[in-house]
């Protein structure tokens, strides 16, 4: 079964990605920022980080640079899911370590049938 770390500040976009993503068969662990995001990472062992760029306390590029900093998830796949859509977001993005940028709001079946190309 395929387990994704979703991290959003809405509750709302939270609970729409679970129900999502539970619905196509993925285990969905819930985060709320990127100081939480970071700190369930290790026990939530995902195949797959979906972030949010505009969050408290630690944002998706922040959050995106602290995954990146650990060896042991370099080629773990980070799909950046917001409402921002600036070329100069996604290059920076790229070069933090992101995989992927999706803009809200999603799709659910394009947004599983990313995951599913990501996580082999």
């Amino acid at each position: 079964m395929t387990k994704i770390l979703a991290i959003d500040d809405s509750r709302t976009m939270r609970a729409m990605l679970e129900t999502a993503l539970t619905e196509a068969g993925m285990d969905v662990d819930l985060a709320e920022d990127g100081v939480e995001g970071l700190e369930v990472l290790p026990d939530a062992a995902p195949d797959l980080v979906i972030t949010d760029i505009n969050m408290p306390r630690l944002d998706g590029f922040g959050l995106i640079e602290g995954v990146r900093k650990k060896p042991e998830y370099a080629s773990l796949p980070i799909l950046v899911l917001t409402t921002e859509n600036g070329d100069a977001l996604k290059q920076r993005a790229r070069d933090a370590g992101a995989t992927g940028w999706i803009v809200k709001p999603f799709d659910a079946d394009k947004l599983v049938a990313v995951i599913n190309r990501l996580v082999v």
